[in-house]
Parts: C-alpha cells; structure tokens; sequence
C-alpha cells in the first residue's frame, strides 16, 4: 500500500495517539482497568496487549498492566488497527455524488449513515460503499476519507481519489482553507451573531462524550443567527476548527443545545405545541446539516464550492416551526384585541 506523508490528528477526527488525562475517581486502579474505562470503545484483552507492546505511557514513562494510578497522570495511547477490522469489505450502497472528478469526490452524505466502520458499525458505512463504487480508493489510508461528519448529521464531504489529493485536502484543512458552512436549529431565542471560542476535549466523566474543557484543544466556531421562531432559531454555523461534535458542544455549551440531539441536548419544553412536537419526534436526530463546502482543488488550485439542499426532514421541521411562530403571533393579537375591548375606557371630552 502506498504511504501516506500526512499527520492526521482530531480536526479531521482520525487521531492515532490519544493523551488523556487520569480522573480522580480513578486513583487506586490498575492501568488495564482504568484504560478500559477511559477508553469503552476498545476491548480489555485490546487494550491490555497495547500496554505489553509498550504502546501505553504513564507521565512518559513504559507501564505494565499492574500499574496503579493516582488521579492526575498523563496517558498516552498509541492506537493500533486490529488486523481483523482492517480488511473492510466494498458494499453497495448508493451514494448521493454531487461531484466527481479524476482527485476528489464530493458527496451528500444522509443522515443515519456512519462515515467510517468502527465498534459496533464494522459494515454499512460511508467507507464500505467508497471501496464498491470507486475500487481505487483502496490504495489510500481509509479509502480518501479526511473529515467526518456524525452519523446522524447530514451533507456535504469531500473525499480523495490519489493520496497526492489526500494530502494536499488535509493539509488544507489543518491550514483552515477548506470551509465548511451547517445549517442547524438550536434551543432558545439566539439574540445575535456569535463566535465560541472554547477548547474541546473528551468529557471527564462521560469518556463517549465530549465536552468544553479547559485541558481541550482549541476550538472555535462562527454563528449567524438566520431565523428566529417562538422557542428555537434557524443558525448557520462556520467552523475554524474541526473537533468530534464540535457544533454540538459548543451550542450546548451555550445553553442553545441543538433540537432533537438526544447526546448533548435537553427534552423539549412540555408546552410547546403538537405539531412542533411531532416534528422534533420525526426528525430523530440533532438538526444539524453541512450545506456548504469549499477547497482549493488540489490539482487545478481553483476554488470551487458546494451547496446541498435541506433535507426533507429538517425542511420539515422548519416549516413547522414558521407554522407555530405564525399561529403564536396571530394568537397574540387576538389577546391584544380582548384586552382592548376590556379594558380600554372611551372618555368624552367637552369642548
């Protein structure tokens, strides 16, 4: 296979060496029990065979299995493939292509669809179908993928089809040139225009979430308020940097939690209305969807850029809420209009 020259780390969400830090409410435990714990996505007899092969440090120094840690240190894993998860399969499943050409492939991902097999998702995903409709892409580490989106986030991904394009589209996106623009729905009324600038990191509790961290990378996002409706506004956000669920955490964060995230989000308010209600319910995932997507292209060095449509269940879940806004406003009137018939007083005035 050819070698790829390229350090991927997490703004393309392929991180190989992980640095963690010890929870205190760890201190006591052996290095193998910690680790499995810290890290649930990867098996204890894994995990444990890393440690032996000397690909687990503590505070950068070799460890055995026996180690006990004491809260506070500095791990540091170095992630190996397992053979048997390496040799993924090519899987047709259709792809929505918005463009094609002999370096790169832009394509529309649905929602639902995982990007790239993992635990519990080792077919069926975005990767499997690269391998079926375009062969060569086996030659490039992780068949030309360099970002992700969630599963259930839907839109626009870029992918390579040489490892001189692979290369070059991460070096983009570590150098902040390639944009990438989502439309979500976030919780709340967002007054205005705004940027947050918090570092993400994993969350020190919760090791399958993320969460803003002072320990975190830098991580920054731009958000323009497009519409507002009576509990939720319409946002467009850009990313500066590219961290797992970034949008998500820093919405959160904000206390403008993404409508329907059932990982970062709150249930919705109990009087909202029926209708809003069973849009949210429809829509099962977090409204979040990558509409806009622009590079350099790798070989001619012409900008070129990207939009896909709203899907129709976020468009849905759009149209529902103008709904709602409008019946809230007429609503409004009609109590504006009562009161003027109560409690307004007509006083005659003799010249």
């Amino acid at each position: 296979m050819m070698q790829s020259d390229i350090e991927l780390d997490d703004y393309n969400d392929f991180s190989d060496t992980r640095v963690l830090t010890v929870p205190a409410d760890l201190a006591g435990t052996r290095l193998d029990a910690a680790l499995a714990k810290i890290l649930p996505d990867f098996s204890r007899s894994r995990l444990a065979t890393w440690i032996k092969d000397g690909q687990v440090t503590v505070d950068g120094a070799a460890a055995t299995t026996k180690t006990k840690l004491w809260g506070g240190e500095t791990l540091t894993v170095n992630v190996q493939a397992d053979p048997n998860e390496v040799a993924f399969a090519a899987e047709d499943i259709p792809l929505d292509v918005v463009y094609e050409d002999d370096a790169l492939i832009v394509i529309n991902k649905p929602a639902g669809l995982v990007v790239h097999p993992g635990s519990g998702n080792w077919e069926g995903t975005l990767l499997n179908a690269l391998l079926f409709h375009y062969p060569e892409v086996r030659q490039i580490p992780r068949a030309g993928i360099v970002h992700r989106l969630d599963k259930d986030t839907s839109g626009l991904m870029v992918v390579a089809r040489t490892l001189p394009a692979q290369n070059n589209l991460v070096q983009q996106l570590q150098a902040r040139t390639v944009k990438r623009h989502y439309l979500a729905v976030a919780r709340g009324n967002i007054k205005r225009d705004g940027t947050v600038d918090a570092p993400i990191g994993r969350h020190p509790r919760e090791r399958t979430k993320m969460a803003v961290v002072h320990t975190g990378k830098e991580s920054i996002t731009h958000y323009l308020v497009l519409e507002k409706f009576a509990d939720y506004t319409l946002i467009e956000c850009r990313l500066e940097t590219g961290r797992t669920h970034q949008i998500r955490v820093h919405m959160a964060h904000l206390k403008h939690s993404l409508a329907a995230d059932q990982v970062y989000g709150t249930p919705p308010k109990l009087d909202i209305s029926p209708e809003v209600r069973m849009a949210l319910e429809e829509l099962n995932r977090q409204a979040l969807h990558a509409r806009k997507l622009s590079l350099v292209h790798p070989t001619t060095g012409k900008t070129m850029e990207w939009k896909a449509p709203i899907p129709h269940d976020l468009e849905q879940l759009i149209f529902t809420l103008r709904a709602d806004l409008e019946l809230a406003k007429d609503k409004y009137d009609e109590d504006d209009d009562e009161d003027d018939d109560h409690d307004c007083e007509l006083i005659y005035v003799r010249e």
